[in-house]
């Protein structure tokens, strides 16, 4: 007896243990079904957003040029001789008129005072003194015109006295025509000797020029430098002999320097004489100013660029000639540009774009970025002014819910 109601107490235990195991699992279940049909949602990002603003900037023209020497010039000899003396040397600066060297000048000093003999010699053929500049004279003042003259006037007088003889018959015809012929070698000699006064004055303008030019050629065994420059190469030393011609050093003026730059074709169009023009150099933060003053007539065929020629000014000779430089040429003053934080772009396999917010996502939009203003970045296309982008996107993509924050 006892054992049949013990036996029957553990089947009914068995069967509620049963029936509550079986509840609980299908409560979990169901649970579980429930929570994957709908899945908790994602909080929305905190963003801050900034408006695409618009700017007034300058048009410029970006390039890069090589700076050049303003005027170049190889300085040689005029006359031939050997080198006496040289002033300078690679890096010395030179003002114009400042001499660079000389020639040995004992042969050009004998010179002068050959040409200065033969030039009084002939001073004094005709009648003038040694020294003195005064080199015309009257030919009826000169001796040998004088005797001249006076063989004429003799002659004259006889033939006067013949001629009155002859009709008086006291003298034959023979005679006379003897007279008139000495009055024709009087006459001749009389010309002859004003020939030979122009002559000698011909003679001392010759003189002359040979002594101006001895002198000239002294005064070109000391070579002086043409202009303020520096110079770049020194190109002959003491004791050696020159040919007319021979280089002795080469001279760069510094002040202004040139720029030149090319321009490509379809920005050309824009560049005008005295437009300013910004550079840099390597190695020098300095930014430096300068003005377009010419402009190439042609359009290179092999690049399609236009050689503009900028004037920069240079006057503590920071700048050198020959340096490379990053130059912008101001073409317009006023520009409107829209313009976006730097850090609201996204570059990614080299497409740009930035995100938006409509309708509490974000959104990407592809743009094309131009010129940098410090923390600034142009916006070419892709957006309009007062667009509201978000400042910093990070990791975010298009399609993620977003809060805007102020």
């Amino acid at each position: 007896m006892i054992t049949r109601v013990f036996a029957r107490s553990l089947t009914v235990s068995a069967v509620a243990l049963t029936l509550a195991l079986s509840g609980c699992s299908d409560g979990s279940m169901a649970g579980a079904q429930e929570k994957k049909n709908n899945p908790p949602a994602t909080a929305p990002r905190e963003v801050q957003v900034t408006p695409a603003a618009e700017r007034t900037v300058a048009r410029t023209v970006s390039g890069t040029g090589t700076l050049a020497a303003d005027e170049q010039v190889v300085l040689g000899t005029k006359v031939a001789g050997r080198l006496a003396e040289i002033t300078v040397d690679l890096g010395t600066r030179v003002k114009r008129g400042q001499m660079i060297g000389k020639l040995d000048q004992s042969d050009f000093k004998l010179r002068v005072d050959q040409a200065e003999a033969a030039l009084q010699q002939a001073r004094v053929r005709l009648g003038l003194s040694p020294t003195g500049s005064d080199e015309r004279i009257d030919p009826e003042k000169t001796a040998i015109v004088r005797q001249a003259r006076a063989m004429l006037d003799d002659a004259r007088l006889i033939r006067d006295r013949s001629v009155k003889l002859m009709e008086m018959e006291l003298i034959a015809r023979q005679q006379l025509d003897s007279v008139e012929a000495g009055l024709q070698v009087a006459e001749g000699r009389y010309q002859d000797a004003l020939e030979e006064v122009r002559n000698r004055q011909a003679v001392i303008a010759q003189r002359r020029s040979e002594l101006d030019l001895a002198r000239q050629q002294l005064a070109d065994t000391a070579i002086l430098s043409p202009l303020d420059a520096a110079v770049s190469l020194k190109q002959a030393s003491v004791g050696e002999y020159l040919t007319a011609g021979a280089p002795i050093a080469t001279l760069v003026r510094m002040h202004p320097l040139r720029l030149r730059v090319p321009v490509p074709e379809r920005e050309g169009a824009g560049v005008r004489a005295g437009h300013a023009v910004t550079l840099t150099v390597e190695g020098d933060p300095t930014v430096y100013r300068g003005r377009v003053v010419r402009l190439s007539p042609i359009v290179q065929e092999q690049n399609r660029t236009l050689l503009v020629e900028a004037e920069v000014p240079n006057e503590k000779g920071f700048l050198r000639p020959g340096s490379f430089a990053r130059v912008e040429i101001m073409t317009e003053v006023s520009q409107p540009v829209v313009t976006v934080p730097a850090s609201s772009v996204i570059v990614f396999a080299g497409v740009e774009k930035v995100l938006v917010v409509r309708q509490g996502k974000t959104a990407e939009v592809r743009v094309t970025t131009g010129r940098r203003f410090g923390e600034d970045v142009e916006i070419v296309d892709g957006l309009k002014r007062g667009e509201v982008v978000v400042a910093r996107p990070g990791n975010l993509t298009g399609g993620q819910p977003v809060k805007v924050t102020p």
